[in-house]
């Protein structure tokens, strides 16, 4: 098999299942950053995680969230003409020029490669008319299409609103889902891109110190940067090898080197320690007086040494790494043939009866033998 052909069947058996993941803490790491969370982008098995449920502010990691509400509920060709308000946004910028018209590509591509406040308030604009209505549905998008639970988003580039929070966990799921989608994997991975606009001309770059390579850690395949005071730094990366695809998310680093440093233990004891494994369809687990089974096959998430599995009731089957369980799969369980059972009942009926016929008929020959003797004697004696 092809590896393209490898890459759609493993994508074919992840999306076939639905699995519940949960957070293994592994006290041994010294992660600096009030948060983290390390996760197979794949599977969703947690790998690590500290505090990745408290609600806490993002900074421009909001952008993954526009960015991928932008490419499914937008037309990438489309020509945004940029309001007053985009222009005026602060923080970082594109130096987007009021009137000026930019495809809707160009600005996904200036907000996550450059963090462009002003691109992600004109891209909200574009889709939903103002910043308040595109909040309001991606809060609702992200709830529904993604499955978040402690997000609340009040603007599309993540300038601070004490309203404005979510988690390490839900942006990991965030930017999993993202992933995908080519068109986001393409610009989340970019380095440096060509910039014609019309207040200026350059090329802009990736603050993203892993992905420009100033920070050398192998498998690095995409990241974004994130700052404001209230939030202090935040880092969201991606990576991979032949055995494994990872996501980090790291928020509320005092320090830009200590969310760089705790951004590369995470990868790099992932990228080390973990695979995958296939369960196949046929495989039966067993639970008392019960089996059970996988509807088709199954990928988890499993340590290079080999991780535990245990089967719990009703059917959910836990990988468990170092103790802490790191994956859950629901299983299916294995009725009773009812068919089988039914056909079986038939047959026995059917020999039932025809016992009971071959005794009626025994009876039969038995009266008629009687009837025929004494009828010989009789005639004997007429």
């Amino acid at each position: 098999m092809s590896k393209l052909g490898s890459f759609f069947m493993l994508l074919f058996l992840i999306l076939s299942n639905q699995t519940t993941s949960y957070a293994a803490e592994n006290q041994h790491f010294d992660i600096k950053s009030e948060a983290a969370v390390l996760v197979d982008s794949e599977t969703g098995a947690i790998l690590y995680h500290k505090n990745s449920d408290e609600r806490l502010y993002p900074a421009s990691l909001t952008k993954i969230s526009t960015a991928i509400y932008a490419l499914e509920n937008g037309n990438i060709d489309d020509v945004v003409t940029i309001s007053p308000r985009a222009v005026q946004e602060e923080g970082t910028r594109v130096f987007l020029v009021e009137g000026e018209q930019v495809p809707l590509k160009k600005l996904i591509q200036g907000m996550l490669i450059n963090s462009g406040n002003d691109a992600a308030v004109a891209i909200a604009e574009h889709l939903d008319g103002s910043v308040e209505q595109f909040a309001d549905h991606l809060n609702k998008y992200l709830s529904e299409k993604i499955g978040v639970s402690n997000t609340n988003f009040t603007n599309p580039n993540g300038l601070f609103d004490e309203n404005h929070y979510t988690t390490a966990k839900d942006l990991a799921l965030i930017t999993n889902y993202a992933k995908s989608n080519p068109i986001f994997n393409e610009i989340f991975g970019t380095k440096e891109l060509p910039w014609n606009g019309e207040s200026w001309e350059t090329t802009i770059l990736t603050h993203h110190r892993l992905l420009k390579g100033e920070i050398p850690v192998e498998g690095i395949t995409g990241g974004k940067t994130g700052f404001v005071d209230e939030s202090k730094h935040t880092l969201a990366t991606t990576a991979e090898n032949g055995n494994i695809k990872l996501t980090a998310i790291v928020l509320k680093g005092d320090k830009s080197k200590d969310t760089y440093q705790d951004t590369k233990r995470l990868i790099e004891y992932g990228l080390s320690n973990f695979r995958h494994r296939v369960i196949n369809q046929d495989e039966l687990f067993k639970m008392k007086e019960k089996e059970y089974y996988a509807k088709s096959d199954i990928v988890i998430t499993e340590h290079i040494n080999g991780s535990k599995e245990r089967l719990t009731e009703p059917g959910v089957l836990e990988v468990v790494n170092e103790g802490e369980v790191i994956q859950s799969i629901q299983l299916e369980e294995k009725k009773p043939k009812q068919v089988k059972v039914k056909v079986k009942e038939e047959k026995l009926q059917a020999s039932e009866e025809s016992s009971i016929n071959i005794i009626y008929g025994m009876i039969i020959l038995a009266f008629i033998g009687v009837f025929l003797g004494v009828r010989k004697k009789w005639v004997r004696r007429q």
